[in-house]
C-alpha cells in the first residue's frame, strides 16, 4: 500500500473536529508518516500487588480521544505525527499465562514457603524470568526496527519492567546517557521474589548497562533498606526523595530552584522513564502501588519543560503503571494520555522535531 505524503496528511486534518477512530489521540498518522513511534507492552507479570497495568496501553488510547491538541508554547505540537503500534496478541498472552504461574509462587512465598511443596515451587522462576527475557528482546528488536528508521521512540506499559529492553536499545546507539527516574519507588532491587525481570528491579537492571552513566531519581518515598545502601554507595545515583523535595519547599525552597538542581546531575543525553505512581495518588488511584505523596501533574511537566529548556537531548522514554479503574472509571487513563501527550511533545522539542511558540 503507498504511504501518503505526510504534509498531504497534515493539510487534510483538523486538529479542532474529530479525531480518527482507533487513532492515538486521534492523530491521523500512520506509523509510515509519524515522527514519533509508542510501543504498547501489555505486560504483568510480576506485579506484587494490584494488577490491571497490561490494560494501560488500550485504556490510554481509548481515552487519548479525550485530549485536545493544542498547546499553548508549542502550537503545531500535533505536526509532529505520533503514532502507537498494535498491541502484541502473542505478549498479552504470555503475560496472562506467566501472570498466573507468578501469582501462585508469591502465594506460596507469603504463605512461608511450605517445605512439603518446596520442590514444586522453586522451579516456577526459572521459568517465568526466562518469559521475561524473551519479553525483554521482544520489546529491544521492535525498538531497534523504528530507531533505525530514524523515529523517536517511547514505551506505554504494563508494568515497569516492559521498558528494559528500549533502554537497551538506546544503549546500542549512545554509548553516554543519563536516566531520570520519576517514581514512587527506587526499583532497585536484584531479583525481587526470585524475579530477574521483575519490575521493582528496573533500576537495577538498566545499571548494569555501562552506557548509563547518571540515574537521577525523583519522588522516590517507598525503598527497602537494601536499595538506600545501593543509592548511598554508588556514586552514579542522585536521589531527590519525596520527603527531601517536600522538606525543602516546605522551607521556602521554589520548584524551579529544585528543578535545576535536579538537571546538574544529568548530562547531554537523557532517557525518562515515568511511572505514573511518582504522581498524587489521587492522579493515579488504580495503579498497581500507589503511595502517599508523589508529585502533581503541572510539577511533572515544569521539570521535563525545564529539562528541555537546559539544552539536553530526551533520547527516548517510556510512562509505565498505568491501570484503568473498574466500570466506566477512565480517570487513571485519562490523567495518563495526558502525561503522554505532554511528554511527547517535549521529547519532541528536545529533538528538534517541533519548536517552542
Amino acid at each position: 500500500m503507498a504511504t501518503t505524503d505526510k504534509s498531504t496528511v497534515i493539510s487534510n486534518f483538523d486538529p479542532n473536529g474529530v479525531g480518527v477512530s482507533g487513532q492515538l489521540f486521534g492523530l491521523p498518522f500512520s506509523s509510515e508518516e509519524a515522527e514519533m513511534i509508542i510501543i504498547p507492552v501489555p505486560w504483568e507479570v510480576t506485579v506484587s500487588y494490584s494488577e490491571g497495568t497490561a490494560n494501560g496501553p488500550q485504556a490510554i488510547l481509548q481515552a487519548s480521544a479525550q485530549v485536545d491538541l493544542f498547546q499553548e508554547d508549542i502550537p503545531e505540537a500535533w505536526k509532529m505525527g505520533i503514532s502507537m503500534l498494535p498491541e502484541d496478541e502473542e505478549l498479552r498472552s504470555a503475560s496472562e499465562k506467566q501472570r498466573l504461574l507468578a501469582e501462585v509462587y508469591i502465594q506460596w512465598l507469603e504463605a512461608g514457603e511450605p517445605e512439603e511443596v518446596r520442590e514444586q515451587f522453586e522451579k516456577y522462576p526459572e521459568g517465568i524470568n526466562a518469559a521475561c527475557e524473551s519479553m525483554v528482546d521482544w520489546v529491544y528488536k521492535q525498538s531497534k526496527i523504528h530507531l533505525e528508521k530514524g523515529k523517536l521512540v517511547g514505551l506505554l506499559g504494563g508494568d515497569h519492567s516492559t521498558p528494559l529492553g528500549l533502554i537497551k536499545a538506546m544503549a546500542d546507539t549512545h554509548n553516554s546517557f543519563g536516566i531520570l527516574q520519576i517514581d514512587a519507588h527506587a526499583d532497585l532491587r536484584p531479583a525481587y521474589e526470585g524475579f530477574e525481570y521483575s519490575h521493582a528491579s528496573i533500576a537495577y537492571n538498566f545499571m548494569k548497562l555501562p552506557q548509563v552513566k547518571q540515574l537521577v531519581q525523583v519522588g522516590i518515598r517507598d525503598f527497602c533498606e537494601q536499595e538506600w545502601d545501593y543509592i548511598q554507595s554508588e556514586s552514579r545515583v542522585s536521589l531527590f526523595s519525596d520527603n527531601q523535595l517536600k522538606e525543602e519547599m516546605y522551607q521556602g525552597v521554589n520548584w524551579s530552584d529544585l528543578c535545576k538542581r535536579i538537571i546538574a546531575d544529568l548530562p547531554e543525553k537523557v532517557y525518562l522513564t515515568i511511572d505514573i505512581d511518582g504522581l498524587l495518588p489521587n492522579l493515579c488511584p488504580s495503579t498497581g502501588t500507589p503511595v502517599p505523596g508523589g508529585l502533581d501533574f503541572q510539577q511533572l511537566m515544569y521539570l521535563i519543560k525545564t529539562l528541555v529548556k537546559s539544552g539536553r537531548e530526551i533520547i527516548g522514554f517510556d510512562l509505565v503503571e498505568v491501570a484503568p479503574g473498574s466500570g466506566d472509571d477512565e480517570w487513571d487513563a485519562n490523567v495518563g494520555a495526558r502525561v503522554l501527550y505532554r511528554v511527547a511533545n517535549l521529547v519532541g522539542l528536545s529533538q528538534g522535531k517541533l519548536q517552542w511558540a
